[in-house]
C-alpha cells in the first residue's frame, strides 16, 4: 500500500491487488453544508452522468458500455462518492471520463429528472418497509439534515432549481476535503496527478453541518389500511465511527439481530414465540451521528408482544454478561463478514476511502479488526449499558 499526497493536497493510496484484471478506483468528497432543500443532493447525484462539455448523455453512456467500464456516483449523507471499475488496459479511459464528469458535467435534464425522482420515490413509499424507515428516519433526526427522508424530498423537490443544484456542486467541490483510492493490479504512472491534480484544493475544513438535537423518547405511527401487518422499528442514537464504542457497537448489532439464524432476537422473538418471519438489527453511522434500530414484522395482535420482546433482550444484554463462547462466535462471524466484504477490489476501494473521508487512516479495518479480536464481555456490557436507555424512537405502522 502506498500513499501520497497530489500538488493540489487530496490524500490518494495505491493498493496493488496482483492478477486481478479489474481495477478499481474511488474518489470522495466531504460534504461540510446542509443542502437547502432536500432532495437537492439526490437531484445532483443523479444528474452528474447526465452529460459533459465533452460528451453527451447518451455519448457517456455508449462509451461506458463498450468498454465495460462500470462507472457510478453515490450520495451519501457525509461525502458524495464517485467510483469506477474496469479492465486494467482501460484504466486511463476510465481515469479521464471521471475526470471529466467530477470537472465538467453540465447537469442537463434537471426537469425531467426531477418527474423521474417523484415518481420513483413514490412508488418505493407504496412499500411498508420503506414507509416505516421514511418514518423513523424523519422521527429520529427531527429538523436535521439526516432526516431528509423520502416524504420530505417529496414535499421539497419542486422548489429546486437547476442553479440550486450547480451552486450546490460547485460548493462540495470547491470547499470539501478529497480523498482517492486505487486498488488493483496496475502502475498507475502519475495518471492520478494528471487527472486529478487540477480538481479545486482539498480542504480539511470544519463541517457546518450541525449535531442533531438531544433525542428524547418519541412515538410515531403511521395507519396504513390495506397493510397485511404491523412493522414496528425502534432505534436509539448511539456511537459514531470517530467514538471508541465503534467496534463494540457492531459486536452488540451481531449478537442480537445481524448475524441471521443465530441472532439472539430471531432466536427468541421468531424461533422461540413466533412472533415474525424477519427479525433483525441494524447499526447506520454518520459523521455527526449514528443509530442503532430494531426491527420486526408482525402481526397486528402482537406489537406490544414484540415490543415487550425488545425491551426484554437489551435488558438481557444490559445486564448478563455475554458468555465466552457466544463471544467468540460473535467475534468470528463479525470478522468474517467484514473479510466478505472486502474480496473484490471495488469493495476494499469504498471501505479505504470511506474510512480516510472520515478522518481515519486508509487502512482503519484493519485496526478495527484488531480491536474486535480483543473486546471483552464486560466492554460489550458497558457499551450497551450507556447507549441503550430510554431516549428512543419506536415507529410503527400498522393496519
Amino acid at each position: 500500500m502506498r500513499e501520497f499526497i497530489l500538488s493540489n493536497g487530496i490524500k490518494a493510496c495505491i493498493k496493488q491487488n496482483k492478477n486481478t484484471p479489474r481495477v478499481a478506483l474511488v474518489l470522495n468528497i466531504s460534504i461540510n453544508k446542509e443542502e437547502k432543500y432536500a432532495g437537492e443532493y439526490s437531484l445532483m447525484n443523479r444528474l452528474l452522468l447526465k452529460g459533459t462539455e465533452k460528451y453527451s448523455s447518451e455519448e457517456l453512456a455508449t462509451i461506458l458500455d463498450e468498454n465495460a467500464i462500470e462507472l457510478y456516483t453515490e450520495m451519501k449523507s457525509d461525502y458524495l462518492r464517485v467510483r469506477f471499475t474496469c479492465l486494467n488496459e482501460d484504466f486511463e479511459k476510465a481515469i479521464s471520463l471521471m475526470s471529466d464528469i467530477v470537472l465538467n458535467s453540465t447537469f442537463e435534464e434537471a426537469e425531467k429528472e426531477k418527474v423521474k425522482l417523484k415518481g420513483e420515490l413514490m412508488a418505493e413509499l407504496d412499500s411498508a418497509k420503506v414507509k416505516l424507515s421514511d418514518l423513523f428516519t424523519k422521527t429520529i433526526y427531527k429538523n436535521h439534515f439526516y432526516g431528509h427522508s423520502y416524504t420530505r424530498i417529496l414535499e421539497e423537490i419542486d422548489n429546486i432549481t437547476k442553479d440550486d443544484v450547480i451552486n450546490s456542486y460547485k460548493t462540495i467541490l470547491n470547499s470539501g476535503k478529497k480523498t482517492i483510492v486505487l486498488v488493483g493490479d496496475i502502475e498507475e504512472n502519475g495518471l492520478i496527478e494528471k487527472y486529478f491534480g487540477m480538481l479545486p484544493k482539498s480542504i480539511n475544513q470544519e463541517s457546518e453541518i450541525s449535531s442533531p438535537e438531544t433525542l428524547n423518547q418519541e412515538y410515531a405511527e403511521i395507519i396504513k389500511e390495506d397493510a397485511n401487518q404491523a412493522q414496528i422499528l425502534q432505534g436509539w442514537r448511539v456511537g459514531t465511527v470517530n467514538d471508541e464504542e465503534y467496534p463494540m457497537l457492531m459486536l452488540l448489532n451481531i449478537i442480537l439481530g445481524a448475524s441471521g439464524l443465530s441472532s439472539r432476537l430471531f432466536l427468541e422473538l421468531r424461533e422461540k414465540k413466533g412472533l415474525a418471519y424477519t427479525v433483525r438489527t441494524s447499526y447506520e453511522t454518520h459523521m455527526k451521528s449514528a443509530v442503532f434500530s430494531i426491527y420486526i414484522g408482525t402481526e397486528p395482535t402482537n406489537i406490544q408482544t414484540s415490543i415487550d420482546g425488545f425491551k426484554e433482550e437489551i435488558e438481557k444484554i444490559k445486564n448478563i454478561p455475554v458468555s465466552e463462547e457466544e463471544l467468540h462466535n460473535a467475534k468470528n462471524n463479525l470478522i468474517g463478514k467484514q473479510q466478505f466484504l472486502s474480496e473484490t477490489n471495488t469493495q476494499q476501494a469504498c471501505i479505504m476511502a470511506y474510512y480516510s473521508i472520515m478522518d481515519k487512516p486508509f487502512n482503519y479495518r484493519d485496526t478495527v479488526i484488531e480491536r474486535i479480536k480483543g473486546i471483552t464481555s464486560k466492554e460489550l456490557q458497558e457499551c450497551a449499558n450507556k447507549f441503550f436507555n430510554d431516549k428512543y424512537v419506536l415507529a410503527i405502522i400498522k393496519p
